[in-house]
């Protein structure tokens, strides 16, 4: 893979490039992966080793993360900037060693530095070692569907005006399917994605939310789906007219094309968003046309979506999501347990002149630490190596302070958060169990928390305040669905649990970038276990410099 400024026809797997692309009637180079947008899909099996050289031929520096991949004992790859590596400099080289292993279906890969994912990313396809393991009928085409997003402006300058506003970041300017706005946007006609469809086949389509800050409704005119995969691990078969897909989460269903009379649909994503916050209220379309239509100049149906703010519709599809496969370890048990707010904050700013509540500036944490990566060595080569003063231990396993969370009265101290590089230290084996509680300090918001190096079973949520005595009554320990990314719902909370039996250095973070880049983030270190099987990998010769 190539990152960095080159022709949009270069194909040389592995370079980071910019390219010209023509957007809303606009023409601007972006970065991007062998001048593709979205970035070349990576094809493999379950249990595969591959090897991915990555050339930064860009002006800015760059990591890759493969969202989802667990990378067994090998967080030398995963690719978050200053957790687990330095990044690759502007004309410096580094090959990933990709471990997969018992993820099946579609995962994906996307930069993980500043905000380079907004144009860095691609899908990674995952086939079972033996096709009878598949366990739905093989459909007749596979159609990567990636949601994205577009600015007019340079992504790096948007990013340099939040930072430096110390407010909320702009928001895009259109929403995109396969690298396409649709032809409800200007000058995106003739280039709206198009699938050709023929009745009575079936298509299974390869869902990413590559979107930086907001989750999606998508759905298809006058057709049903029927989900079969979410995060890498196949579900029980869910047949449903709408889906919800957040950042960082993949989805695969089928669509089986059985209009009679042929003819043309939309397939439309827009926003799911809550809380008085702006974000990006367009609607991005592609088409599907049957055989003998391809020509046609009927405006296709459109697909009645939910109101963005529709919290019930959101949840009632993503309560309905079961797992399929027998259960990874005992689900009736934890060793232990951590309790995380996730919210929003303010921060002091001078003269009270940053564009937050009050001339103050937004900031994000989990139990009220504000996470601060660093800056010139990253945390894995820390622990690995023994060097001091990087990070620290003591990341609390309940908030500090238990209050109604999701209430709009809250302790004016908590408002500011501490910043700090904490991080929690996790014994080898422990089944975890991880609860997220959101708060409505700043604003309530869903937040999609991601957790790298694990799939995790989501066994509970709820709205309101999560109680340790009741509310685990009520979990599913039967076919709770296994994701590497959780929604926690607007005012409520969600537990998950995993087992930790994977040693390394593992992000944990918020899916919206702009709650990254404010510290709704933290770091879990797992430590070695007694077996040679069970202990972290040594790093590979030559990783990236700082």
């Amino acid at each position: 893979m190539a990152v960095g400024p080159t022709s949009a026809a270069g194909n040389d797997v592995g370079t980071v490039e910019e390219a010209s692309y023509t957007r809303l009637c606009e023409t601007k180079a972006i970065l991007t992966v062998n001048g593709q947008f979205p970035g070349p899909t990576l094809y493999a099996r379950e249990k595969d080793t591959i090897w991915v050289k990555v050339h930064n031929n860009g002006r800015y520096n760059i990591t890759i993360h493969w969202h989802g991949v667990k990378q067994p004992r090998n967080p030398w790859s995963d690719g978050p900037e200053y957790i687990t590596q330095c990044p690759i400099q502007p004309g410096d080289s580094f090959t990933y060693k990709v471990i997969f292993s018992f993820e099946v279906g579609t995962l994906w890969w996307h930069a993980h530095n500043d905000w380079m994912r907004a144009t860095v990313h691609g899908a990674i396809v995952l086939h079972p070692r033996k096709a009878k393991y598949l366990p739905f009928s093989p459909p007749d085409q596979e159609v990567p569907i990636i949601f994205s997003e577009w600015w007019r402006e340079d992504v790096m300058e948007v990013l340099q005006e939040f930072v430096t506003s110390g407010g909320a970041p702009r928001v895009s300017d259109a929403y995109t399917i396969n690298g396409q706005p649709g032809d409800l946007y200007p000058c995106s006609s003739q280039e709206t994605f198009k699938l050709n469809v023929t009745y009575g086949k079936r298509y299974l389509l390869r869902m990413v939310n590559a979107v930086m800050n907001e989750i999606l409704f998508f759905k298809i005119a006058n057709h049903s789906l029927t989900v079969v995969a979410i995060d890498g691990s196949y579900t029980k078969p869910l047949t449903t007219d709408y889906v919800v897909i957040a950042p960082g989460q993949t989805m695969e269903c089928l669509l089986e094309a059985k209009q009679v009379g042929g003819g043309r649909y939309y397939m439309a994503a827009r926003a799911y968003q809550t809380g008085n916050i702006g974000f990006d209220n367009t609607t991005t379309t592609a088409i599907i046309q049957y055989d003998g239509d391809s020509n046609s100049s009927t405006t296709p149906l459109f697909p009645l979506l939910p109101d963005f703010n529709d919290t019930t519709m959101a949840y009632e599809f993503l309560g309905s999501l079961k797992s399929l496969k027998p259960h990874l370890f005992p689900l009736n048990r934890y060793d232990t347990r951590i309790i995380s707010t996730v919210s929003l904050n303010t921060i002091p700013c001078q003269n009270n002149s940053c564009a937050g509540p009050n001339g103050t500036r937004l900031a994000a944490s989990m139990n009220n630490i504000s996470f601060q990566i660093p800056t010139v060595v990253d945390i894995l080569e820390a622990y690995y190596y023994s060097i001091n003063g990087v990070f620290g231990t003591q990341f609390p396993t309940a908030p500090p302070l238990y209050y109604n969370f999701t209430g709009t009265d809250f302790p004016a101290f908590l408002l500011t958060p501490n910043r700090a590089t904490e991080v929690r230290v996790i014994e080898y084996g422990l089944i975890t169990e991880l609860v997220f509680q959101g708060t409505r300090m700043v604003v309530g918001l869903d937040h999609p928390m991601h957790l790298h190096g694990y799939s995790f079973y989501i066994v509970g949520w709820g709205f309101g305040n999560f109680d340790e005595n009741t509310d685990p009554l009520n979990y599913n320990l039967v076919d709770p669905p296994l994701r590497n990314t959780v929604m926690v719902p607007v005012g409520g909370w969600a537990a998950i649990r995993f087992r930790a039996v994977n040693p390394g250095v593992w992000f944990l973070h918020c899916h919206f970038e702009r709650h990254l880049t404010w510290g709704m983030d933290t770091t879990f270190i797992v430590k070695d276990g007694n077996k040679t099987k069970e202990r972290m990998l040594p790093p590979p010769r030559y990783m990236p410099r700082c």
